[in-house]
């Protein structure tokens, strides 16, 4: 199939303009990549401390027979329910390099923090910069320099983002993420939307709340929203850097432990595949082809922030014009909640991953001639896995077509889509730049124009919803949320109230400089505006009672002020009080450099260059 004329511009596009800093990054790589093997080229006090734990023959094997070392960097910890299977694949990994002739050793951990803890309390301020902690914890876990391949192990929001960026800062290194699928299915995403819409009215109680999350989170596994955590797992099956069919088995299920084993198969590579490295696979194609899959599954708003960095870390420049480009033309081709009913253990039964990736490339719509950790390229990633029993009695890893979609209510061709465009738009306008996701909301709340009311936090709209001061047609400006001000956390809390008022009746959206996740869903949100309020942006200069139009058809976003008064308006600085209470306490000292420096939501909001 021919490539579809726009993702070839865009590809293109993104070539062009990052031809500069990719050249850059290449010569690096190719540096690093030419070197003796850490073991050979490191000096003999050196290589004494990096094996010293190492068991007599590993290091036996590593220094004198100079076997392939691989170097695990671990999410695992045992709060996070997505994290917590990571535990054992340390000794599983082990247990196989042995096997094979190899080494392994775990070359660090990196934090892992849940937004789902945190949503509302000031550490979700946290967050965000949490991505550039884990990346900076990869880079000091993998500097050891010992390593010839690194495989990693996380999952969610932030985490695979940060590994991801820290692994491509080591692009030498053939590298294989692996994952450890979500969590069954409890609650339903609806009923649990609909006991937190009950509370936000007062009409249940904490008990009854909580009885209904603890129902929906009650196993270990990512949750089964099709929120941040679950679209890397997409993504990263869309660049290859998985073991194909990887992401959404659950943990504890039989194929899980092979499709493990099979990832240090794959970074060692066989006779006749060597598993390329990472900087080489991640190029503009690879990154065209994770920005399609985001599109084409209505994924988190969240990776317009976040695949812009891991972009920059490629030395490859993408802008929310590429992903607005490429959406005006990419099928939605699924509905996962909060874009449908369906969770994600349903999307994998209808067809999952390999479907949707299957779709895509049969119309035109990835690039099928890209590098992948597997010898047979993208085409191995419209694959489900399965275990058949050899004669042997050892359990061996099968693939099968995909086939047509198991339910069309959740998955569907590239012929018969749910939209002919993508779920997400860019918005212009003199409020600056920002972007909404729109496949989640109805089409008669695809324009909403309204006065707005101004709040400086998400506790004060919380609080005037509680007085019944917003019961009316209403736009909600939050300021004040954006990297600088704060870190620019998630004002997921806000979704319960706003879609009450939404449920009353009344043209309701919310219009921010913070993000509200990879769960925004049925309330019309333009998010990450930029530039940001604390940097002197446009929103620093709206007042109560302005009239905003949002437009998601148009991609607009306007203040209805006339020119010469908006023009002559004064730019409210950020409330001292505001600004100190923002940096102090739970940590949030120790962010400050990260606050100052941080670029903007438009350019991956990272605190490096």
């Amino acid at each position: 199939m021919k490539l579809n004329e726009t993702v070839h511009q865009v590809t293109e596009r993104i070539r062009q303009k990052s031809l500069p800093s990719r050249s850059v990054y290449l010569a690096q790589l190719e540096t690093a990549r030419t070197r003796s093997p850490g073991a050979q080229r490191l000096g003999c006090a050196n290589v004494a401390h990096a094996f010293a734990a190492l068991p007599r023959n590993d290091k036996l094997r590593v220094v004198v027979e100079r076997v392939p070392n691989i170097g695990i960097v671990t999410a695992f910890n045992d709060m996070l329910s997505a994290h917590a299977p990571f535990q054992h694949y340390p000794d599983l990994i082990k247990s196989e390099a042995r096997k094979l002739g190899a080494s392994v050793q775990v070359a660090g951990g990196v934090p892992a923090m849940c937004d789902g803890v945190t949503q509302g309390t000031p550490g979700m301020e946290l967050s965000l910069f949490s991505r550039d902690v884990i990346a900076m914890a990869t880079a000091v876990a993998l500097s050891h320099d010992v390593f010839a391949g690194a495989l990693m192990l996380g999952v969610c929001d932030k985490i695979v983002p940060g590994l991801l960026i820290g692994a491509l800062h080591f692009g030498h290194l053939p590298t294989v993420f692996v994952p450890a699928g979500p969590m069954t299915s409890g609650l339903s995403n609806g009923d649990k939307s609909k006991v937190r819409e009950q509370a936000a009215q007062g009409l249940v109680g904490r008990a009854e709340l909580l009885a209904a999350e603890s129902e929906a989170y009650h196993g270990e596994g990512t949750c089964t929203f099709y929120g941040t955590a679950n679209s890397n797992q997409m993504l990263l099956e869309a660049m290859g850097l998985h073991v194909p069919g990887t992401a959404f088995i659950n943990p504890g299920a039989a194929v899980r432990d092979e499709l493990t084993r099979e990832a240090l198969r794959t970074v060692l590579g066989t006779a006749d595949f060597k598993c390329p490295p990472i900087g080489l696979l991640v190029d503009e194609r690879c990154i065209v082809n994770a920005m399609v899959a985001l599109l084409a599954t209505g994924g988190s708003t969240n990776h317009l922030i976040h695949w812009v960095a891991v972009a920059r870390a490629a030395g490859i420049v993408i802008d929310w014009d590429d992903f607005s480009a490429l959406s005006d033309v990419v099928p939605l081709l699924s509905r996962v909640y909060p874009n449908g009913s369906a969770d994600v253990n349903q999307f994998q039964a209808a067809g999952g991953p390999g479907f949707v990736i299957r779709e895509l490339l049969d119309g035109g719509f990835m690039h099928a001639d890209v590098l992948t950790v597997r010898a047979g390229g993208l085409r191995e990633y419209t694959r489900v896995p399965g275990i058949n029993a050899v004669a042997e009695g050892f359990p061996k890893l099968v693939w099968q077509d995909t086939g047509a979609s198991k339910d069309e209510g959740v998955v569907r061709p590239v012929s018969a889509p749910f939209s002919t465009s993508g779920g997400l738009k860019l918005l212009l306008g003199n409020l600056g730049r920002s972007v909404i996701k729109i496949s989640a909301v109805p089409d008669d709340r695809h324009i909403v124009e309204a006065p707005c009311r101004v709040f400086e936090s998400q506790e004060s709209l919380h609080q005037a919803f509680a007085a019944n001061e917003l019961h009316r047609d209403v736009i909600c400006v939050v300021r004040w949320q954006g990297p600088h001000a704060n870190g620019m956390p998630e004002l997921h809390k806000l979704t319960p109230p706003l879609a009450v008022l939404q449920g009353k009746g009344f043209k309701v959206a919310l219009i921010t400089d913070g993000r509200m996740s990879g769960a925004s869903g049925k309330v019309p949100a333009a998010i990450h505006v930029s530039p940001e309020a604390a940097t002197g942006g446009p929103l620093a200069k709206v007042r109560d009672g302005d009239v905003i139009r949002l437009d998601a058809n148009a991609g607009s976003l306007q203040v209805l002020v006339p020119e010469a008064e908006w023009l002559a308006r004064e730019v409210l600085p950020m409330p001292e009080a505001l600004r100190q209470a923002n940096g102090t306490g739970m940590g949030r000292e120790l962010f400050t450099s990260m606050r100052r420096n941080a670029l903007s939501a438009e350019e991956g909001a990272r605190s490096w260059l």
